[in-house]
């Protein structure tokens, strides 16, 4: 006879399901904990510091600051549960801040909250998750998963201004079948109402909007910081070749950027391509920021490669939309995509995420690292 499978897809009553919570002092990762202790399951939240925030850092609308922990913990006590911090910052510095000044560097634009997920939170708190023998790794992300027959797929979230799936798309097979995110079929208004009825204390907190470790939005500062001889002059040039001006570091651009090129034309100009190896800015017209033709590094894929063949969906951005495309697999991990459409400020370092749609929804297949 079978089970009954409970809430998360797991043929075991919630009483006798061990799950962690990835509670980051926020509001959806709080309520998807007080979700998870109200159905019954046992639940052990944990925290992680990520780096060490300054007073000017700690104050912005960040994720994972020192009041963050402290608002994790309160929402624990509230709720009654087990609560665990771990000191993950040499991780994140490695794994996720390093490889954002070093992709500056080269001239892409970097999403280190891809990083971030593929790091620390789903490798390590996957890891740690095991050895407290969990059942289940929770998250508030806002993406859909469907399990089935053990195996889990992702989707867009509803709330489709809040999907996260972009940001996931590195996920591992076996990750994702032990990862559960319930609040993929909720709107945000509903997360925070339920945060009321628990009677949490961030129930009325602000979403983090910045980069944990990006004080205000102000990249330049933290290589700065970390890389303070990365600040070099050199040329602004046009699509001709000739040089039309200068700057001081290529990591004051990126791609599609217009503001801050401090050069005059008789038309508007926008950075058009970012030269690392020549310390060079190239700029141009509108018009020659649209491109259909993208090459991809690191492909990861959730699916079947059959499953790649027709009705493809691609997002080249996080807040961009889903563009038809076709994908064409090549060897060592690389793909080569090709969008019906023209679109303007494809940059490297960027995420490409490959979706197609079924029943449910929009089914997240992989994705992979823009190279040019």
């Amino acid at each position: 006879m079978n089970k009954e499978l409970n809430s998360i897809g797991i043929d075991k009553k919630p009483s006798d399901t061990t799950i962690v919570v990835a509670m980051s002092g926020g509001v959806d990762s709080s309520t998807v904990a007080g979700i998870m202790k109200k159905e019954g399951y046992k639940v052990i939240g944990i925290t992680l510091k990520l780096y060490d925030d300054g007073k000017e850092v700690a104050a912005s609308k960040q994720c994972c600051s020192g009041q963050d922990i402290m608002d994790a913990k309160r929402v624990a006590h509230k709720l009654g549960i087990e609560h665990k911090i771990l000191y993950y910052q040499d991780k994140f510095k490695k794994g996720v801040i390093d490889n954002f000044v070093e992709s500056y560097l080269k001239g892409e634009t970097p999403i280190p909250c891809v990083q971030c997920n593929q790091t620390v939170k789903f490798k390590d708190l996957f890891e740690v998750s095991k050895e407290l023998k969990a059942d289940a790794l929770v998250t508030g992300h806002y993406v859909k998963s469907i399990t089935e027959n053990k195996i889990t797929n992702m989707y867009r979230a509803i709330d489709e201004n809040r999907d996260q799936s972009y940001f996931l798309f590195n996920t591992t097979r076996e990750q994702l079948d032990y990862l559960r995110f319930p609040l993929g079929g909720m709107l945000k208004d509903k997360t925070r109402e339920i945060a009321k009825n628990l009677d949490l204390n961030v129930a009325d907190k602000p979403d983090s909007q910045d980069i944990c470790f990006v004080p205000n939005g102000d990249y330049a500062s933290v290589i700065r910081k970390f890389k303070p001889d990365s600040f070099k002059k050199g040329n602004i040039k046009n699509l001709d070749g000739e040089v039309i001006g200068v700057h001081d570091g290529i990591i004051n651009f990126t791609i599609g950027q217009r503001k801050g090129i401090k050069v005059s034309d008789k038309e508007p100009l926008y950075v058009i391509k970012i030269n690392s190896d020549k310390n060079e800015i190239i700029v141009g017209g509108k018009e020659k920021l649209g491109k259909k033709n993208i090459s991809l590094k690191n492909v990861n894929l959730l699916t079947d490669k059959k499953d790649l063949e027709q009705n493809i969906f691609v997002k080249v951005r996080s807040t961009g939309n889903l563009l038809e495309a076709k994908v064409d697999l090549k060897s060592n991990n690389n793909a080569q995509v090709t969008l019906t459409n023209f679109e303007d400020g494809i940059s490297p370092g960027q995420a490409c995420v490959f979706y197609n749609k079924d029943q449910f929804g929009h089914k997240v297949l992989g994705g992979g690292w823009i190279k040019e």
